[in-house]
Order: structure tokens, then C-alpha cells, then sequence
């Protein structure tokens, strides 16, 4: 598996984006880091055959397939099973333990449907947050458009800034300009999230006027 994987981030095209991304929105540990910028760095070229917004869309319809996958997942098979997973040595292979589910599963009921949407960008929660909304049935199509959004959102910031450093960074460094700005990014994420769920929570508690 890990040789397939490897193969496909050095033969990015549509295809194998979509692959990816599809994993990483599942438990497999495939940062989206290490798809969206260098296929967008890629697509700056003049002679590359790959085209941004495309990278863009394939990589949003292939996190949409993945947390499709955990939705499913935990809709029919349950919480226990789902725990037990987290808990199997495979479980712990994909970086997945039930600590990690937990906390998923309380920011999800703790800021509600809106979690779906804004937890697509918080690191940590991003390919998780799918597992508890099949175990709370949220409505599919719900679902779906949250999910849609938040995975755009993040992939368009992933495809800006490795579009924008083809032009000042060379390739054998992208990663590392990458990783530093994704970090930063996901530190303002979750600042953002504190402060989108917290109008909400005083705008739910506001006393109501006539």
C-alpha cells in the first residue's frame, strides 16, 4: 500500500489526486499537503497538463468520496464498531485511537451540524469529523454540502500556495515552505473555528427580543 501511495504522489494527475484524497478523508495518514500544493506547483507550468481549478475539483470530489466512506462507516456499523476499530492495531497503524474519536465525537455534538463545515479545516478533526456525523445520522444531503465547502475552502488555500510558490521556490523545497504555511494556517483555522462557534453559541443564548 505504501508503494502504491508513493507512486501516486510522484505520478500526480486528476486520477491519482482524487485517489488520495479520497484516502486522506478516510483514516489513511495521507496528508493533503502532500497532494494539493505540489499538483498546483505542478500546474503552474507552462507544459504541464494539469489545470489548478481542475487539481481543485478532483481533490474536494475525492475528500467528499472519503468522508463518504466514514459517514457510511459509522452509520450502519455503530459506535461500538467503530470504536473497536480505533482501538485495533490497525486502527493504530492509521494513527486512529479512540481518544482521538472521542474528541471528534464531543467537538461534532458540542457545536452541532456546523461542526461538518468548519471542522474540514481545523487539523486533527479535518478527516475525522465525517465518523460522528454518520453516528448522530445527520441528513445526507447536509452532509454533503458542509462537507463540499469546508474541503473546497481548505483545498483552494492548499492549491494558492503552492501555485504561488512555483515562481520562487524550487521544487526539491516546496515541501518544507508548505509545511510551515499549512501550520500557520491551521493555528488561524482553529482561532477562526473558536470564534465562529462561539458567535454562534452567544447568538443561540441571546435572550430573544420582541
Amino acid at each position: 500500500m505504501s508503494e502504491l501511495i508513493t507512486w501516486c504522489i510522484d505520478h500526480l494527475n486528476y486520477w491519482t489526486i482524487t485517489f488520495l484524497m479520497t484516502l486522506e478523508s478516510t483514516v489513511i495518514p495521507i496528508p493533503s499537503e502532500f497532494v494539493v500544493p505540489p499538483a498546483a506547483y505542478r500546474a503552474a507550468a507552462d507544459s504541464s497538463d494539469l489545470n489548478v481549478v481542475l487539481v481543485v475539483l478532483c481533490a474536494t470530489i475525492g475528500a467528499n468520496l472519503g468522508a463518504l466512506i466514514n459517514y457510511t462507516a459509522a452509520l450502519y456499523l455503530g459506535r461500538p464498531i467503530i470504536y473497536a476499530f480505533a482501538n485495533s492495531t490497525f486502527g493504530h497503524l492509521c494513527l486512529l485511537n479512540e481518544q482521538k474519536v472521542q474528541r471528534t465525537e464531543k467537538y461534532f455534538t458540542d457545536h452541532g451540524a456546523v461542526a461538518t463545515l468548519i471542522g474540514r479545516l481545523v487539523p486533527g478533526i479535518r478527516h475525522l469529523i465525517s465518523i460522528p456525523a454518520g453516528l448522530a445520522k445527520m441528513r445526507l444531503s447536509h452532509f454533503l454540502l458542509y462537507t463540499t465547502i469546508g474541503a473546497g475552502i481548505w483545498n483552494i488555500i492548499l492549491a494558492a500556495i503552492g501555485y504561488s510558490l512555483a515562481s520562487v521556490v524550487p521544487e526539491d523545497q516546496l515541501m518544507e515552505k508548505v509545511t510551515t504555511y499549512s501550520h500557520e494556517l491551521g493555528l488561524a483555522m482553529i482561532v477562526l473555528a473558536v470564534i465562529v462557534v462561539g458567535v454562534l453559541i452567544y447568538k443561540g443564548h441571546r435572550p430573544k427580543t420582541r
